[in-house]
């Protein structure tokens, strides 16, 4: 049973709203709407007008926001109220109870996240400002739709293209493919994510080359055949997914064909979070003709062997290490486990002698704060000019 947060335990949120002075709208409210509201503390407060509901709950998409459901007070006039507790610092879903069923908040914009279109709210972290828009040169966000020889549907992929794509007329640049988790899609890393004011300004600082970033709709299946659970890289044990084909005979073809990439395996990378960690894991290791990067977003096997895994490709590590240009893994140290399994395959590779990095995002969950933090430390270690890239922790 869903555990309950009172507004008795968290003070009195209505007394908390009307004295808001020193607090600021939300990021993520739609335009002149003054609630959420996010306090110096990072608490938040928000409210919700329904002066006939008989109970109005918040529900957190997540534990940063709030660790449970919390009940709401309603107040003269017909508002319900509530204010967190200090929420971790990032992008967190959430959305109202009233009367048990699910209301979106008409004051945030909306996300697809969970499966459908909600709320979420933006809580700035101090002193981070590298996934904010900066005064540097920015990149260009384009939405590519394509016909699927796999699946015979149209579908669309969001295309990030450098500061430099449109001017640069005879450049060409490396291509990252960067995937969503499970009840998201293609606008994940850009919308929720901020991917594209990352890599601006890590390539305004001189920190990643400048690049290509491709992000697709992780799910996929073929005409006639069933979606697999959550949308997951599934098909027959040992044979490709339906989105591992798409991925690899239409989506990469079409890319190719459209940007001025460099098509080569040593200027292509993988890489998700979630379920998208999955699938990078699943089709970048069987594909090291195809991509000579890998990343891992709070993702992977919780079960692995150097020897088997992934059809045996770690068990000659000197090989291994030749081709796999690099190879990350990370996971925010307050999503139990994702953390868990992340620092295990990273004492699993060290064992084996397989160069790899492992990133630790301290004090987040299984959010997006941690996915931020994550490409922030994996884009600048794409695509450099060496023949390997040295692991270890960091």
């Amino acid at each position: 049973m869903t555990r309950l947060v009172t507004a008795a335990i968290l003070g009195s949120a209505l007394c908390t709203a009307q004295s808001a002075d020193n607090t600021q709208p939300a990021s993520s409210n739609v335009r002149g709407a003054p609630y959420p509201r996010i306090h110096p503390d990072l608490r938040v407060t928000l409210r919700y007008r329904a002066p006939e509901a008989r109970k109005v709950l918040l529900h957190p998409g997540g534990p940063g926001l709030a660790p449970a459901d919390i009940e709401m007070t309603k107040g003269d006039d017909g508002f319900w109220w509530v204010t967190t507790p200090p929420a971790v610092p990032g992008f967190h879903y959430y959305w109202f109870l009233v009367d048990g069923a699910i209301v979106s908040d008409p004051a945030s914009e909306t996300y697809f996240g969970w499966g459908r279109q909600t709320s979420g709210v933006e809580v700035p972290e101090p002193g981070s400002d590298y996934y904010s828009p900066r005064d540097v040169p920015r990149g260009d966000l384009r939405s590519r739709w394509y016909l699927s020889r796999t699946t015979g549907q149209w579908r669309r992929a969001v295309v990030y293209t450098p500061p430099d794509y449109d001017r640069s007329v005879r450049a060409r640049y490396p291509v990252l493919y960067l995937q969503h988790g499970a009840g998201e899609d293609e606008r994940g890393w850009s919308t929720q994510g901020r991917a594209n004011f990352i890599l601006d300004n890590l390539i305004a600082e001189g920190k990643a080359r400048p690049m290509i970033v491709v992000m697709d709709c992780g799910y996929a299946n073929r005409p006639g055949e069933q979606p697999a659970s959550g949308g997951r890289a599934g098909g027959t044990p040992g044979q490709p997914s339906a989105f591992e084909d798409v991925v690899l005979n239409d989506l990469i073809p079409m890319i190719d064909a459209t940007y001025r990439t460099l098509p080569d395996r040593e200027n292509r990378a993988l890489a998700g979070l979630s379920m998208g960690a999955g699938q990078a894991l699943q089709i970048g290791l069987r594909r090291l003709d195809r991509f000579s990067h890998i990343g891992a977003f709070s993702g992977g096997l919780r079960s692995f062997d150097a020897k088997t895994s992934y059809n045996g490709v770690f068990a000659d590590a000197a090989a291994f290490n030749k081709k796999a240009r690099l190879i990350w893994f990370g996971a925010g140290t307050a999503e139990e486990a994702q953390h868990k399994g992340a620092l295990a395959l990273h004492k699993s590779l060290e064992e084996a002698g397989i160069k790899h990095v492992y990133y630790a995002s301290e004090g987040t969950a299984h959010e997006w704060q941690t996915w931020r933090r994550s490409l922030k430390e994996f884009a600048p270690l794409l695509f450099r000019n060496t023949t390997t890239i040295q692991g270890g922790s960091r």
